[in-house]
């Protein structure tokens, strides 16, 4: 099990875990799982970290379907401005590789927003902290767990 899983069943939430061979060459790690899993791609959610000019990380989760707007992204955060976060910085304060970073049982705490989009859903499929594997859960659920704040982050 992945700390994001264990998160789920220690806080006794409903979800459903859903697992694909993930291929090594494929061109997005988002776009795989919607097609692999059968998914329409506006209800499966990537997470992506950002800093801001402070170094500050942040988590944003976008459907796959989109792209992670950084100018809204910043004024959510209230700061000036965000870039993408490096990679060994995004793995190091997570505890999961990219392309399988869950917003779930992350090794920090950090801020996270995620985009509006979701609230409209029943339920979103996020990755569960390794590449091929997914769960699916409410939006509020995901919010409640990592404390995320909804707003308009993709374009």
């Amino acid at each position: 099990m992945t700390p994001a899983i264990n998160l789920l069943k220690r806080e006794k939430i409903a979800h459903t875990v859903r697992s694909y061979v993930h291929d090594a060459q494929a061109d997005s790690y988002g776009g795989e799982a919607a097609q692999k899993l059968g998914l329409e791609p506006e209800q499966v959610f990537k997470t992506l970290l950002a800093s801001t000019e402070t170094h500050e990380l942040l988590v944003a989760i976008v459907p796959v379907a989109g792209q992670l707007d950084l100018k809204t992204l910043a004024a959510a955060a209230g700061c000036r401005r965000c870039a993408m976060a490096p990679v060994d910085a995004a793995q190091r304060a997570t505890g999961y590789l990219v392309g399988g970073i869950s917003p779930l049982g992350q090794k920090k705490r950090l801020r996270t927003f995620i985009d509006a989009s979701a609230r409209a859903l029943p339920a979103l499929h996020v990755s569960a902290g390794r590449r091929g594997l997914e769960v699916e859960l409410a939006p509020t659920d995901l919010a409640r767990l990592t404390g995320a704040v909804f707003a308009m982050i993709r374009r």
